[in-house]
C-alpha cells in the first residue's frame, strides 16, 4: 500500500468536504487513491490496490472481490465523490473495454450503494488537467502526480499512481467549479 500523507487523517462518519476517492479499474489489480484537501493543497491519505485472491477464477468472483474492496474503500474513507476513467476502447482491442466495463460497474454500484456521486474523465482530460497537455506522455503525468502530493517517489505499482491522477484530476475540476461558482452564488 503506497500512503504518503502530510497531515493527520481524519475517518469521519459521513463524508469529507473535497475527499475524492480515485479509481483504476482493472479485473486483476485496481488501483485506489483517497485524495484530501489540506491548507497546503491536496495530499493522499490512503491509496493501494485491490487484488483478487488466487482462488478467484471466475469473472463474478473477480467483480465480487473488486465490489468488497471497494465498498471497504468508500466505509473507511467516506468520500464526496468517487472519480474513474472513462471506459476507452481500441478498434483492435474491443473485449479490453468491455471486461473493464464490467469492473466499473461494480464500481459505480459500490459507490452508488453508499450514494456517493460517480464522476468519468477522459484519458485526455486527466492529463490536460494536470500537465496541460492532452497529450502527456506518461512520465510528465507521473512528475506532476509527485510535484502535487508532495511524494518523494511515484506510487506504485502504476494501477495506484494512475488512482492518483484521476483523483487529482477531479480535486482540481471540483475546486475550479467550487471558486467559479463563489459564495452566494447559486447555479
Amino acid at each position: 500500500m503506497a500512503v504518503a500523507s502530510r497531515e493527520k487523517v481524519q475517518q469521519s462518519a459521513g463524508p469529507m468536504p473535497g475527499r475524492v476517492v480515485g479509481v483504476d479499474p482493472g479485473l486483476n489489480v485496481t488501483g485506489y487513491a483517497v485524495v484530501e484537501p489540506s491548507p497546503r493543497g491536496a495530499f493522499v491519505a490512503e491509496a493501494g490496490v485491490i487484488r483478487p485472491g488466487a482462488g478467484c477464477k471466475s469473472l463474478g468472483e473477480r467483480l465480487a472481490w473488486i465490489h468488497r474492496g471497494i465498498l471497504e474503500v468508500l466505509d473507511a474513507f467516506p468520500p464526496s465523490a468517487v472519480a474513474l476513467e472513462q471506459v476507452h476502447s481500441h478498434v483492435k482491442f474491443p473485449r479490453t473495454a468491455l471486461l473493464m466495463s464490467h469492473a466499473r460497474g461494480v464500481i459505480v454500484l459500490a459507490a452508488a450503494l453508499r450514494e456517493t456521486p460517480v464522476v468519468g474523465y477522459a484519458p485526455t482530460r486527466i492529463k490536460k488537467t494536470l500537465t496541460g497537455s492532452g497529450r502527456a506522455p506518461k512520465s510528465q503525468i507521473q512528475h506532476a502526480i509527485m510535484a502535487e502530493l508532495g511524494l518523494d517517489r511515484l506510487p506504485e505499482p502504476h494501477d495506484v499512481a494512475d488512482a492518483c491522477a484521476i483523483a487529482l484530476c477531479h480535486f482540481h475540476i471540483a475546486r475550479n467549479r467550487r471558486l467559479m461558482d463563489g459564495p452566494g452564488r447559486s447555479v
